[in-house]
């Protein structure tokens, strides 16, 4: 079983303006730290015509999260999120939490929309663990979204800079 989120983020800029903060590790960086997470590296490989590379590697800690999946993330864990833009529109995106059975997939897409940008992301939520599995994806699903939420409030913020 998998579970599906689809998370529109608006924001009154270009989208030249959008794809250059979605590139820009200080971005990446405040947008973790908005969330508590406790160690973060960050890497932007640009391309060409708008394509980049972009890998955020995080440690966040698991306070509040129900006992039943703490004793499967432990005190804190590591999350990797890869994004590969193939142009300054559209990235394929795939989260891992290293040594865990599961793993997000999906896209991020810019589209313009009046005087503005909306991002869309897509994000299928696998868990491949019997039983919990099910529970585990709804959590992550509602932690993802509250991210989502984190990185439009930041984005925001940083494009009214």
């Amino acid at each position: 079983m998998a579970k599906t989120i689809r998370h529109e983020m608006h924001y009154d800029a270009s989208i030249d303006q959008v794809a250059a903060m979605l590139a820009d590790p200080a971005f990446r960086e405040e947008v973790c730290r908005s969330q508590g997470v406790t160690k973060v590296e960050v890497d932007v490989t640009p391309g060409a015509d708008g394509a980049k590379q972009v890998r955020i590697d995080q440690w966040q800690p698991t306070q509040g999260v129900p006992g039943f999946a703490k004793k499967i993330v432990g005190d804190e864990t590591n999350i990797v999120q890869e994004e590969s833009w193939t142009s300054a529109t559209h990235g394929d995106i795939t989260v891992t939490i290293p040594g865990k059975p599961g793993d997000m997939k999906g896209t991020a897409v810019l589209v313009e929309d009046g005087a503005g940008v909306v991002e869309t992301v897509e994000l299928t939520v696998k868990v491949k663990i019997p039983v919990v599995g099910g529970k585990l994806e709804g959590l992550i699903a509602d932690l993802l979204l509250k991210a989502l939420k984190a990185e439009n409030r930041v984005g925001r913020d940083y494009l009214s800079r």
